[in-house]
C-alpha cells in the first residue's frame, strides 16, 4: 500500500479522532471496559483535543497519510516529564516523549509501523534532545515487543488511569541518533 508520512496539519484533526477511536481500543488490556475507553477518547483523543495538539508548538503530530484516509499517527511532545515516576525513571535527559504512536489494524505487519516509528525517532532527534521516552500497558506484549526491536529499553514503570481503573505501565527509552 502506498503512503507518505508527513506532519499533520489542522485538516487531519477530524480523521486523526476517527483512527484513534480505531486504534486506542487495541492498545488497552482486555479488562479496559467500553465506557472507560469510551471516555478517554471523549477527554483526551477526540478532534477538539487534537485541534490543541496540532497547534501546541511542544508537538509533533505526524501521519501515516494514504491518500484516502490516514491509516496511522505519532504525537512527539518535547517536554520534561511531568510525571514523578518517569522523572526519576529516564536516564536520557533531556528527552521528547512518545505519546501515541498507533496504525490502523489494516496495516499491521506491512512495516507501516516501523517506518511510523522510524520518521518519529528522527522528528524527535530534531529537537536536539537525548533520548526518546514512552510509556506502554504492561500487558501489551505485542507493542512492547515492538517498542524493543526500535531500540527501546525499559527504565521503570508508571500508573496511567484509564477513567475508573488504574493501569500498569512500563517506562520505555532510547537514545536519539
Amino acid at each position: 500500500m502506498s503512503h507518505t508520512i508527513r506532519r499533520a496539519t489542522m485538516d487531519d484533526a477530524g480523521a486523526l479522532a476517527e483512527l484513534a477511536a480505531v486504534t486506542f481500543p487495541l492498545a488497552c488490556p482486555p479488562s479496559s471496559s467500553p465506557e472507560d475507553i469510551a471516555a478517554h477518547l471523549a477527554n483526551t483523543l477526540s478532534e477538539e483535543h487534537f485541534r490543541r495538539y496540532l497547534s501546541d508548538p511542544d508537538t509533533t503530530v505526524l501521519v501515516l497519510d494514504s491518500g484516502d484516509r490516514l491509516n496511522g499517527y505519532s504525537l512527539l511532545v518535547d517536554r520534561a516529564a511531568s510525571d514523578p515516576d518517569v522523572a526519576a525513571a529516564l536516564t536520557l535527559t533531556p528527552s521528547v516523549e512518545l505519546s501515541k504512536c498507533y496504525v490502523h489494524p489494516d496495516h499491521h505487519g506491512l512495516g507501516a509501523a516501523a517506518e511510523l516509528m522510524h520518521a518519529s525517532i528522527q522528528a524527535a532527534a530534531e529537537t536536539g534532545r537525548s533520548g526518546i521516552w514512552l510509556g506502554v500497558n504492561s500487558q501489551n506484549t505485542r507493542a512492547i515487543r515492538f517498542y524493543g526491536k526500535s531500540g527501546f529499553r525499559q527504565v521503570g514503570t508508571k500508573s496511567f488511569r484509564l477513567c475508573s481503573t488504574v493501569e500498569h505501565d512500563f517506562v520505555l527509552e532510547r537514545p536519539l541518533p
